[in-house]
């Protein structure tokens, strides 16, 4: 999953990346608006709440919004950066690597959480997970060519309703219409159930949702990290 890119790629090993990421993504965006009343994966609505909030004068809520997108974008470019520096190195796990980075910070905020060493509400809170989703975003964005992204749905929505309309209409390109369909349902539904079981874990479990979502992250890091170092070696 976090190998190959680009034309590389096939549509199982999107659909499983969309799959296993969209649903961390979920629930990560819903265990922290649970927390605190902000969306940590949702650039767009926290775009329309800042602009709300300044012709309403309300300068500090613009002002926090404003910040939560750009932690996302710092996330992106962290992860762009080691992308473009391990292309150039050749280092064909650099992908598996920066979704390890954003598992050690969840891990890290899961287990400070756990051991009471910090809180979570807040605006520090909401932006550690931004930036992490950040990071998500950009990787899967970049080893799929754009074809898969987990941490938003409003595009995916748009692909969905145009694919659908050239299936309807018998488009010569109907298999890749079929495919991105799939593609694109698959991401919105496990984004879907995430979010629903990323609260439901936050209610019963609390901090150690954060832990047990790096932690998968990880799981599905790892082996990517040890097949591309075999590989290499």
């Amino acid at each position: 999953m976090l190998i190959r890119e680009g034309k590389e790629r096939n549509q199982t090993i999107d659909l499983r990346l969309a799959g296993l990421l969209s649903m961390v993504a979920g629930a990560l965006n819903a265990a922290g608006f649970e927390i605190a009343g902000l969306f940590s994966a949702n650039m767009t609505g926290n775009l329309s709440g800042m602009a709300d909030s300044l012709a309403k004068g309300g300068w500090g809520g613009a002002l926090l919004l404003g910040l939560i997108v750009v932690v996302f974008i710092l996330g992106a470019l962290l992860a762009g950066l080691i992308i473009e520096v391990g292309r150039r190195r050749r280092i064909r796990m650099i992908y598996a690597l920066a979704i390890l980075c954003e598992a050690a910070i969840l891990v890290v905020v899961g287990g400070a959480g756990l051991l009471g060493l910090a809180r979570e509400e807040g605006a520090a809170f909401i932006c550690v997970l931004a930036f992490s989703l950040g990071i998500q975003n950009a990787v899967t964005t970049r080893i799929s060519r754009a074809r898969v992204r987990t941490t938003h749905v409003s595009g995916m929505a748009t692909d969905i309703g145009l694919s659908l309309a050239g299936l309807w209409l018998r488009s010569e390109e109907a298999p890749r219409y079929r495919g991105l369909l799939a593609l694109h349902c698959t991401t919105i539904l496990a984004f879907l159930v995430g979010g629903i079981l990323g609260v439901l874990a936050h209610r019963f479990f609390g901090p150690v949702t954060f832990l047990f979502c790096g932690l998968l992250l990880a799981l599905v890091a790892l082996p990517e990290i040890w097949r591309g170092a075999r590989s290499a070696g």
